[in-house]
């Protein structure tokens, strides 16, 4: 009996060692893969993205678009679309079939995109232009027509994780975050104006419920990220939150009287949530949204964001989009962590892209003509994007770039010009440590005010 026991003991005590053996192996592979992605997202390939926004407004719009989403599509360092809200204009009916024609033509894209919902896509609706439907609705509606599946819009779409995969938000589906080249994004649904609070008595229902939906996801995705080792987040809304609009937590709000007639801000819980998710991953994070002032570079950078002591939180910065040609312009994005700072963006245009191809076309040459060296030939080869000069990578460093630090100033200067001297050297910045991650490249072609030359 002893023996039996003692055999079996045996058998138990090599069973449990070849578990834990295989359990060690599967332990190390996994942190092994974890450290593999880890060190992908430190490092990084350089990333091109786009961002358009109310680009259709009318359907008048809608051939000028398909030519613009062609043209970003031929240009093969793009690797996906941001669409910033509004597939419908101000004064167009929420009909079913202006979401069905505007879904149609920005799945038809050959760049994945990815959409964003606006203040006319659902907000307006119950406005006597917009037809007077009701907004949650016509939100229903675009959900369901829009977000049906985890993958983005066009031939050739990005798999998304939607927020509408936890079970208690199951309905938010236009909620978004994907990786790409070690970059988080997160698309939200906040538009414009003041979040779609409404003022009427009664429990506003549907912002509050969106609310708590928006504050779950920027937090959860602001946690992923650090853990995942990201280099950098960026989060699109359509929205402008009016940073410059600050409110710290007041315990005796009740009290004060004097601000019953103030309007709420709708836009209040989600600049919390951003001070969190700054504080949170503590890398660059850019804050993608449309604005409704005229920007003479069709954008506007800064860092307005204060958290509840009114100190600037520096480690995240704004875009805020205003394009002269929405119909043929988009902003490009480009982010290549061996530059310094490691995110640049210029607005293109259709027209450019055109005068780009028809001046790479090879030009008939005379046989007793002498073959000259283009620029694409002197340049180096290990330029990442040769066919746009503005863009002039720094020297590869010996040690991983660090992330940038939480001492800017509390007034951040406007960009400064940009040098370019004749040797070919980076771009001068002067002084480095007080501007954000982001730095504006004029485009070839476009003057100052966004038109062409």
């Amino acid at each position: 009996m002893r023996r039996t026991e003692r055999i079996g003991g045996t058998g138990a005590s090599r069973l449990l060692r070849a578990a834990a053996r295989v359990c060690n192996g599967v332990f190390l592979t996994a942190l092994l893969a974890g450290a593999a992605v880890q060190a992908h997202a430190q490092t990084g390939d350089p990333l091109t993205f786009a961002v358009i926004s109310d680009a259709l407004t009318r359907p008048a719009d809608e051939a000028p678009v398909r030519q613009m989403l062609d043209a970003i599509a031929r240009d093969r360092n793009v690797g996906f679309v941001l669409y910033d809200g509004n597939v419908k204009g101000p004064t167009e009916p929420c009909r079913d079939s202006i979401y069905q024609s505007r879904r149609d033509l920005l799945d038809a894209s050959r760049t994945p995109l990815v959409l964003v919902l606006g203040q006319h896509d659902w907000a307006d609706c119950a406005l006597t232009h917009g037809g007077a439907y009701d907004p949650v609705e016509r939100l229903d509606f675009v959900r369901q027509l829009f977000f049906a599946d985890a993958s983005s819009l066009g031939q050739n779409p990005l798999t998304l994780t939607r927020e509408s995969e936890v079970a208690r938000f199951r309905p938010f589906r236009e909620n978004v975050r994907w990786q790409a080249e070690g970059i988080a994004f997160i698309g939200l649904n906040a538009p414009s104006p003041n979040n779609h609070y409404l003022t009427a008595g009664g429990r506003n229902g549907e912002f509050e419920d969106r609310a708590v939906a928006t504050t779950f996801w920027l937090d959860h995705a602001a946690e992923s990220a650090r853990r995942a080792g990201m280099r950098a987040l960026v989060i699109v809304l359509q929205g402008d939150p009016d940073f410059a609009r600050y409110e710290r937590r007041d315990r005796f709000a009740w009290l004060r009287f004097s601000r019953a007639n103030e309007p709420r801000d709708g836009f209040l819980e989600l600049k919390r949530s951003l001070v969190k998710a700054a504080e949170t991953f503590r890398g660059p994070v850019i804050v993608i949204h449309r604005t409704e002032a005229s920007e003479p570079n069709g954008f506007h950078i800064d860092q307005p964001l204060r958290n509840d002591k009114g100190l600037t939180v520096t480690n995240l910065t704004r875009v805020a989009l205003s394009l002269k040609r929405p119909q043929s312009q988009w902003l490009e994005v480009v982010s290549d962590p061996r530059w310094h700072p490691p995110f640049r963006l210029r607005v293109r245009d259709v027209h450019d892209v055109h005068d780009v191809r028809s001046a790479q076309e090879p030009r008939k040459r005379d046989a007793t003509e002498p073959k000259a060296e283009t620029p694409a030939q002197s340049a180096p080869s290990s330029a990442p994007y040769g066919s746009y000069p503005d863009y002039v990578p720094a020297a590869p460093a010996s040690t991983p770039p660090a992330l940038p630090r939480n001492d800017l100033p509390a007034q951040i200067p406007a960009p400064p010009s940009l040098m370019q001297p004749a040797s070919g050297l980076p771009p001068i910045l002067t002084p480095p440590q007080a501007l954000p991650p982001i730095l504006p490249v004029p485009a070839s072609g476009v003057s100052a005010n966004g038109t062409g030359q």
